[in-house]
């Protein structure tokens, strides 16, 4: 027969933290700036990202995932044509704008690069 008793132990018990309105409120904004992780602002003030939505929430500030729009941009395939070689050697592609300007990105080019210029054209 196996007895189990129980050990005292000293170890203090975790409080639960308390919030005010003014802390939660300036965290949400906090959140809510452009370019914002929701993420890492929950990680700087040690708090649950999943405690900041339901701050956001409350707050009135819910994803409204019916407005967020996404833009599908037209692809056109061509077969490749006369080979231009740039500074990495190797493939490339192609991107022409609407208004007819053209982005050749070679094979080596630094994903977070492109993305900047791609997220750029987009705002303009």
């Amino acid at each position: 027969m196996l007895i189990v008793e129980p050990v005292a132990t000293n170890l203090p018990r975790r409080k639960r933290r308390s919030w005010t309105l003014e802390e939660k409120r300036r965290i949400v904004d906090e959140s809510l700036k452009d370019g914002a992780s929701i993420a890492e602002t929950a990680r700087r003030h040690d708090l649950n990202a999943n405690q900041l939505f339901t701050w956001r929430r409350q707050f009135g500030f819910e994803l409204d995932t019916a407005s967020v729009v996404t833009t599908i941009l037209p692809v056109t395939i061509t077969p490749e044509c006369e080979m231009e070689t740039g500074s990495g050697g190797g493939s490339q592609m192609e991107i022409v704008l609407a208004g007819g300007d053209r982005i050749i990105v070679w094979a080596d080019v630094q994903t977070a690069a492109l993305t900047r210029v791609l997220k750029a054209l987009v705002r303009s």
